[in-house]
């Protein structure tokens, strides 16, 4: 047995009548533009899928070769001295 057959648990008259099903409703001009409309949905499904893995794994490998990140450090500590003053301020005038 085919195992797409048992895929859909059909037998060999379950697909005859299908098919018959499918022919009567549709007609014979129909199912081929139908199955190449099909044919080409899946192509561009498969060339979507295929440029977002390659874009996905081009990031990745961008990713790989950038240098590390040098760690960040503090600014060093500086003492200003305009707040210091060595005369006390002045008393305000009254």
């Amino acid at each position: 047995m085919n195992p797409m057959l048992g895929l859909f648990g059909m037998g060999g008259g379950e697909l005859l009548v299908v098919l018959c099903a499918v022919l009567i409703l549709f007609g014979a001009k129909k199912i081929p533009e139908f199955a190449r409309g099909m044919g080409q949905g899946i192509k561009e499904f498969k060339k979507a899928t295929r440029e977002v893995t390659d874009e996905i794994s081009n990031a990745m490998d961008d990713d790989r070769r950038l240098p590390p990140a040098a760690p960040k450090q503090a600014p060093p500590a500086t003492v200003s001295t305009d707040s210091v003053t060595s005369t006390p301020p002045s008393a305000p005038k009254a």
